[in-house]
């Protein structure tokens, strides 16, 4: 079965969104610990978040 390019289009996204995380983790390194845990629970609250949408596709 071919690949369709509009889930082609959507896998660069998540690229995106990985290129994005790992700009996440190499900057929390230069914030404290409380500020790290603010953004970690910014990131859960946010909606949508990439965990939900995750599982929501699994469905």
């Amino acid at each position: 079965m071919s690949t369709s390019g509009e889930l082609i289009r959507m896998m660069n996204y998540v690229d995106d969104i990985s290129a994005t995380l790992r700009r996440i983790v190499a900057g929390s390194a230069s914030i404290s610990a409380e500020e790290r845990k603010k953004l970690a629970e910014y990131m859960r609250n946010s909606n949508p978040n990439f965990t939900k949408i995750a599982e929501s596709m699994d469905k």
